[in-house]
C-alpha cells in the first residue's frame, strides 16, 4: 500500500514538474509571439509585411536592394528558409503539448503540420542554395531548377502529411475522446494564427521582390495554416458551448486545407520544370523593349527557356526591311541583346528576318490575306510573306502560328486558309509552312 502510495506520488510530481516546463515553454512563447504580433502590425502599414526579414538582411546579405543579383536572391531564399524553420518548430513545440494535454486530435494535427512545414523550410533552403551553384560541364545553364526540384519536395511532404492527418482525425470521428478546452490552449491557438499571418506577409512579400514561386507558395501554405488552425479554434469555442465533439470532423478540415496547400505548391514547382509558357507581361516586356527601336519592324517564333529563377533564355525572329545595311542591322540586334540582359536578366538570341517593305503589291496582297485570315480563322497569324511570280501562277509563301488548343487541326487550318486564297485569286498558290 505504501509503495501504492509513493508510485501514486510520483506520477503527480512528474505531471506537475512536466506542467511547470510545458508553462515556462508556453511563456516564452508567447512574449516572443507578441513581439512578432506588433512588428507584424507595424509592418502592414510601414513595410509591406517583411520588417523583420529586411531587417535581417541589412545584418547578413551585403547588397541586399540588388534582388536581381543572383547571389543576393539566393541568400534572401536562405534566410527566409532559416526563419521559417524557427517559426515552425516553436509553433510545432507549443501545440503538440497543448495538444496531449487537451487531447485534442486537431490541434495534435495541427501541430504536425507545422512540422511538415519546418521541413519544407529546410528543403526550400537546400534548395537555394544549391540552386545557386555556377554553372560546369554538365550542367551549362546552371542549377535553377534545383529550386523547383526542392519545392516539388516539399509538396510531396505536405500532400504525405495530409492524407496521414486525414487517416487519424478519421478514426477520431468513429472513435472520439473528450476535448479538454482551456484558456491556455485557445491563447495559443490564437497567437498562432497571428504568426501564420504574419508568415504569410513576409513570404509574399519577399517572393514578389525576388520573383521566387517557391517561396509565393510558401506564403499560401502559411495563408492555410492560419486558416486551419482557426477551424481548430472554432472546434474548441462549439465544444465548450454546446458539448459537442466535432474535433475529428475539424481535423478532416485541418487536412483538407493542407492536402490543398500540397496540390497548389505541387502544381506551381510541376509547370516550370515540365516547360510553361511565358506570362503574358514577361512577353509584352519583350515586344516593348525590342519593337522600341524602329529597325525592327515586328517579332515572330518567340520561345522562351527557363533554366530556373533568374536563369531565362530566348530566341525571337526580328522583321527588318529588306533594303537595310546588313552590318548596320547586325549592330542594332547585338544592342537590343544586350538590352533584354540588362533589363529583363535573360541571355537573348536574336534572328535577322528581312521582309520587302517598299512593294505595293506585296504589301496589298499580304494586307488583304491577313484580314481574310482574321475574319475566318480568328487567332491565326501569318509571318514571313514573300510572293514569288512565275509565267502560268504565283506562289504566296508564309509561315501560319495556329494557338495551343485551337479546335482545328494545323492541316485543317492550312486547307482552309489555301482555299480562301484559290477562291479569290485563282492563280495565285498558298504554300504555307
Amino acid at each position: 500500500m505504501r509503495n501504492s502510495n509513493r508510485r501514486f506520488l510520483d506520477l503527480h510530481l512528474w505531471a506537475f514538474f512536466l506542467q511547470i516546463i510545458f508553462l515556462q515553454i508556453i511563456r516564452i512563447y508567447l512574449y516572443f509571439s507578441c513581439i512578432c504580433a506588433k512588428i507584424s502590425l507595424k509592418l502592414s502599414f510601414e513595410k509591406r509585411g517583411y520588417l523583420m526579414v529586411t531587417l535581417l538582411a541589412k545584418l547578413f546579405i551585403r547588397d541586399h536592394e540588388n534582388v536581381t543579383d543572383p547571389g543576393v536572391r539566393q541568400a534572401y531564399g536562405i534566410l527566409c528558409g532559416i526563419v521559417g524553420i524557427c517559426f515552425n518548430l516553436i509553433l510545432f513545440t507549443t501545440k503538440a503539448l497543448a495538444g496531449f494535454f487537451s487531447h485534442s486530435i486537431a490541434i495534435t494535427a495541427d501541430a504536425f503540420n507545422n512540422l511538415s512545414d519546418a521541413g519544407s523550410s529546410f528543403i526550400s533552403l537546400v534548395g537555394f542554395k544549391f540552386s545557386g551553384m555556377k554553372a560546369d560541364a554538365d550542367h551549362p545553364f546552371g542549377h535553377g531548377r534545383i529550386e523547383y526540384v526542392s519545392g516539388f519536395g516539399v509538396s510531396m511532404i505536405i500532400i504525405l502529411m495530409g492524407f496521414e492527418l486525414l487517416k487519424t482525425s478519421v478514426g477520431k470521428i468513429f472513435h472520439p475522446e473528450p476535448v479538454e478546452t482551456s484558456a491556455l490552449a485557445v491563447g495559443i491557438l490564437i497567437v498562432s494564427i497571428c504568426v501564420k499571418a504574419y508568415m504569410f506577409f513576409y513570404n509574399r512579400s519577399v517572393g514578389t521582390k525576388i520573383q521566387s514561386e517557391t517561396m509565393k507558395a510558401t506564403a499560401m501554405d502559411s495563408m492555410s495554416d492560419s486558416i486551419a488552425t482557426t477551424a481548430v479554434l472554432v472546434s474548441m469555442g462549439i465544444a465548450y458551448a454546446t458539448g459537442v465533439n466535432v474535433d475529428g470532423w475539424c481535423g478532416c478540415l485541418v487536412a483538407c486545407f493542407v492536402l490543398y496547400a500540397g496540390y497548389g505548391a505541387a502544381k506551381d514547382t510541376l509547370n516550370p520544370l515540365l516547360g510553361e509558357a511565358p506570362s503574358k507581361e514577361f512577353v509584352d516586356e519583350i515586344k516593348s523593349i525590342v519593337l522600341a527601336h524602329p529597325e525592327i519592324l515586328g517579332i515572330h517564333d518567340l520561345v522562351v527557356h527557363d533554366y530556373g529563377p533568374g536563369r531565362r533564355m530566348i530566341s525571337l525572329h526580328g522583321e527588318v526591311s529588306g533594303d537595310s545595311d546588313i552590318f548596320e542591322i547586325h549592330d542594332v540586334i547585338d544592342r537590343i541583346e544586350k538590352e533584354l540582359k540588362r533589363k529583363l536578366g535573360c541571355e537573348a538570341v536574336i534572328h535577322m528576318d528581312p521582309i520587302v517593305v517598299n512593294n505595293e503589291k506585296i504589301n496589298e496582297t499580304k494586307k488583304e490575306i491577313v484580314e481574310m485570315i482574321r475574319e475566318n480563322f480568328p487567332g491565326v497569324t501569318i509571318h514571313d510573306f514573300r510572293m514569288v511570280q512565275g509565267p502560268t501562277h504565283t506562289n504566296l509563301i508564309f509561315d501560319a502560328v495556329v494557338p495551343f488548343q485551337y479546335g482545328k487541326t494545323n492541316e485543317e487550318v492550312k486547307k482552309g486558309i489555301a482555299k480562301l486564297i484559290t477562291e479569290k485569286w485563282s492563280n495565285y498558290y498558298a504554300v504555307i509552312q
